[in-house]
């Protein structure tokens, strides 16, 4: 049976405060432990007005306590950003302080525009270069490798589950090569899906971590009501990514009654491409998108992104999603 788990990007609205944003989050983490989704991510992003998550594992401390059985994990980490050592040393205290519950999601990509290499004072360039190395040095960081110069304290003997992510092919050969879980960022980059999948599953070496391939995908879903709440509800999102590929980011503002129609052919065009791998209405019509998207990518887990202006609205669409694809 299909899990179903949380990405969330800790949204900062138009007239709300970041602290606003990060108590929401703890609500909507709370929502889905009960609810039954199998894990709450989030991910690391900088410089941007309208996402609360840039320290990534402080945020996670927030949600750990706030929790007790839902897993919790990044989706992701830039590693490139970072260095291996001092990740495992974020992931090792996580791990000590919410044993058995905490994910390392890992990617290449900087989580922001070219800015934050200076601000980072870091060659992003060479450290994406590296990240197959660095995602090696962190799994023998984790397991105490005797060859390190130095042992993370904490960080060594943590339990961490480690996962690559990832939006293009690069990330589904690393993970089958190492035989690590997968997860596709299909809510906001659908075009190499397919491919992705396929490669990582034939090219798939089991090793001590995993058997077998682990597929997981995110698809956005924004479940009301009616369809028609949906679509207003799911049109701050669609402004949201608007915003962001027209180099204009910024809080994420309240919903727009016909704002796809307002588009022109151009971005109308854009927003489509992005919403492919989406699930946006009632329950019925969720559940007849989401066991659609199950059929096309035999996906082991589905992680329901998605972000909505007021947040009762997101906890209300996990109540309905979950109604909606239980048995799936």
């Amino acid at each position: 049976m299909t899990r179903f788990s949380v990405l969330d990007l800790v949204p900062v609205v138009e007239g709300g405060s970041i602290g606003q944003a990060l108590a929401s989050a703890v609500t909507l983490a709370q929502a889905a432990e009960r609810l039954g989704y199998h894990r709450y991510w989030v991910a690391e992003h900088h410089g941007m007005a309208g996402i609360a998550s840039a320290a990534t594992a402080v945020t996670l401390a927030h949600i750990g306590q706030a929790t007790s059985t839902i897993r919790i994990g990044s989706g992701g980490i830039m590693l490139p950003n970072h260095s291996p050592f001092v990740i495992a040393e974020q992931f090792g205290t996580l791990d000590a302080l919410f044993p058995g519950r905490i994910d390392l999601g890992l990617g290449r990509a900087p989580g922001a525009d070219g800015r934050i290499a200076q601000m980072l004072r870091k060659d992003l360039m060479r450290a994406a270069e590296a990240f197959p190395s660095d995602v090696v040095e962190l799994q023998a960081l984790f397991a105490g490798d005797s060859r390190l110069p130095l042992q993370a304290t904490p960080g060594q003997g943590a339990a961490v589950d480690i996962w690559i992510l990832g939006s293009s092919l690069f990330g589904a050969q690393l993970a089958a090569m190492l035989g690590l879980p997968f997860a596709f960022a299909s809510h906001f980059a659908p075009a190499a899906l397919d491919q992705a999948l396929g490669l990582y599953r034939r090219e798939f070496r089991p090793s001590q971590r995993l058997e077998r391939p682990y597929v997981a995908a995110a698809i956005n879903v924004i479940a009301a009501p009616t369809d028609a709440e949906a679509v207003l509800l799911g049109s701050s999102m669609d402004q949201s990514f608007v915003a962001l590929r027209t180099g204009t980011p910024g809080k994420l503002k309240p919903p727009v009654e016909g704002y796809r129609q307002s588009l022109p052919p151009s971005a109308l065009a854009m927003l489509e491409g992005f919403r492919e791998a989406s699930a946006v209405g009632s329950a019925d019509t969720v559940r007849t998108r989401v066991a659609a998207f199950i059929e096309r990518t035999a996906a082991d887990e589905l992680i329901f992104a998605g972000s909505t202006h007021d947040p009762a609205a997101r906890v209300r669409s996990l109540e309905l999603a979950m109604s909606a694809v239980e048995g799936l």
